[in-house]
């Protein structure tokens, strides 16, 4: 996600001009397919903004502890990422236990999202963790056991059971490169795949593994990858999409990524989870219209495989990290972006 984010948000952005939403008189009332479904938020960059002075309000101007937000605008459910040995310490183990303690305070459930790398992994790039640079494919198995275990041992040392973990992030080519590109060496993918789901069942079985892809919308890419996850015997419990469509045209792939879920239930009988979504927070209108759609659609699926979406740094704001896709104003107030969660 992060080597995009900068391109992508000034696209996104620079497209707004091209059509006008206005703000409604009232707020929609409260959407009854929600009640049971995940109504997520990934704040994985909260423990960082909060050190570098950010604060958060409530839509009133109250100044607000950012994790009780999310839980006072709706949200159930928590996702955070997680690096190895991330060069500033941020999304670290020390730091996502601290994150992950506040959530489950809360009473939120929480997906965990491994990286396998010490920083962002994602569809252009997916570096393992120096430490393991020199490692051949039965090292990494090893390497992506042991961490992933690492982490769920100290959250289950706070009494703190995830509902989900992914076992990497936006692997369209596997992850762990070169030798678990998935375009190379699928089986290898499958085997690091295999490592990190034997890791979390050992911690609990009733938690659920998610593999996760981006462009929701690409059905070839997502046939592709589990056709292959599936011939070279991944285990996996769930297919975690991302999407983060333009302002002025999201209509047409929450139709593409429907079509998609609908396929990947047909042929696979997985769970769908949106695990990232995201569009300009200067375009709260067309957001919430975007994810009331969404949501719909997803929970439409057959069988009651939708499981629900989270927003991608909803209270990043101000132009934090150069990422324009968050959910709040300029002074950290939830827009009615947000409102599509209640």
């Amino acid at each position: 996600m992060k080597k995009l984010i900068i391109a992508t948000s000034l696209l996104l952005v620079a497209a707004i001009g091209c059509k006008k939403y206005e703000m409604p008189g009232n707020t929609p009332a409260t959407n009854p397919i929600l009640e049971k479904m995940i109504r997520g938020a990934d704040v994985s960059w909260l423990t960082e903004m909060e050190a570098a002075g950010m604060k958060f309000y409530d839509t009133t101007g109250k100044q607000t502890d950012g994790m009780q937000l999310m839980k006072n605008v709706n949200m159930n459910a928590i996702r955070l990422r997680v690096w190895v040995n991330p060069s500033n310490g941020y999304n670290n183990l020390a730091d996502v236990l601290t994150k992950a303690e506040r959530a489950h305070a809360l009473g939120m459930q929480l997906l965990i999202d491994f990286h396998y790398s010490d920083s962002w992994a994602d569809p252009g790039q997916q570096n393992p963790p120096a430490a393991w640079s020199n490692q051949d494919i039965a090292g990494l198995q090893t390497s992506v056991y042991n961490h992933t275990h690492e982490v769920l041992t100290a959250l289950k040392a706070k009494d703190i059971i995830p509902a989900w973990v992914q076992i990497g992030n936006e692997t369209n080519n596997g992850m762990l490169w070169p030798l678990g590109k998935a375009s190379e060496h699928m089986d290898n993918f499958a085997l690091l795949i295999n490592a990190g789901y034997k890791a979390v069942k050992e911690i609990d079985s009733n938690i659920k593994v998610i593999v996760h892809l981006s462009n929701g919308y690409d059905n070839a890419l997502y046939k592709w990858i589990f056709d292959g996850l599936v011939a070279n015997k991944a285990n996996f419990d769930i297919i975690g999409m991302s999407l983060y469509p333009s302002t002025v045209e999201w209509q047409t792939p929450n139709q593409q990524c429907e079509a998609n879920m609908r396929d990947m239930v047909s042929r696979y009988n997985k769970e769908i989870l949106l695990c990232e979504i995201g569009m300009p927070a200067t375009s709260p209108v067309a957001t919430n219209y975007f994810i009331r759609d969404l949501y719909t659609r997803i929970h439409n699926l057959p069988g009651g495989k939708g499981l629900g979406i989270f927003y991608w740094e909803p209270q990043a704001y101000n132009r934090w990290q150069n990422y324009l896709l968050g959910a709040f104003d300029n002074t950290g107030k939830p827009t009615f972006a947000i409102d599509a969660f209640r």
